[in-house]
């Protein structure tokens, strides 16, 4: 399937998934959230070579305003193929172009937030490795290197540091490394 060039004008469409994980039709995804309709996301973590976790801070604007989350995330538009929605989201929210990179897990994240959106997502994580220095668009105000036993350490005793999202792909797909 080749993936359709991103959306631009008018609302942002993602895959209604079955529960087989399937699309069954495309709808704007601010109507997937406010029904709770599952839909894809990608999300990435990104090593460099000394092995060091690439975290940002989100933008006050965000949902994790002002916490560490992974990288690179975002939703599949419809029609487009997890995979080229990784590449998308790389360029964007880092600023070059995607190593190569890894599934690493599937699973299924839903929350409810405050604003009566209802995230339900097939969370696809990756991970990739890279050097290059990341060029941050509007969604994050600064990125960081950790070292894995830092991370496993600031996880444990200051959580609140850390979005969402990250905690439950700490748990889904890094448990062993993150989770003591």
């Amino acid at each position: 399937m080749t993936s359709p060039a991103p959306q631009r004008d008018g609302p942002e469409l993602v895959d209604i998934l079955d529960v087989r994980g399937n699309p069954v039709y495309a709808c704007d995804k601010l109507r997937a959230h406010a029904a709770g309709l599952l839909h894809r996301t990608v999300v990435s973590e990104v090593f460099d070579s000394r092995g060091r976790w690439l975290l940002v801070r989100q933008a006050d604007d965000r949902q994790d305003a002002g916490r560490w989350v992974s990288p690179v995330g975002g939703h599949v538009q419809a029609g487009e193929t997890p995979a080229a929605a990784l590449r998308r989201e790389t360029r964007e929210e880092l600023g070059f172009d995607l190593s190569d990179a890894r599934e690493v897990g599937t699973y299924v994240y839903r929350r409810d937030l405050a604003t009566g959106t209802i995230e339900n997502h097939l969370f696809i994580a990756y991970e990739q490795e890279t050097d290059e220095v990341p060029v941050l668009n509007h969604e994050s105000v600064e990125f960081r290197y950790f070292e894995e036993a830092e991370l496993r350490a600031l996880l444990a005793a200051e959580p609140d540091r850390f979005g969402e999202a990250f905690h439950v792909i700490s748990r889904e797909v890094y448990a062993s490394r993150l989770i003591p």
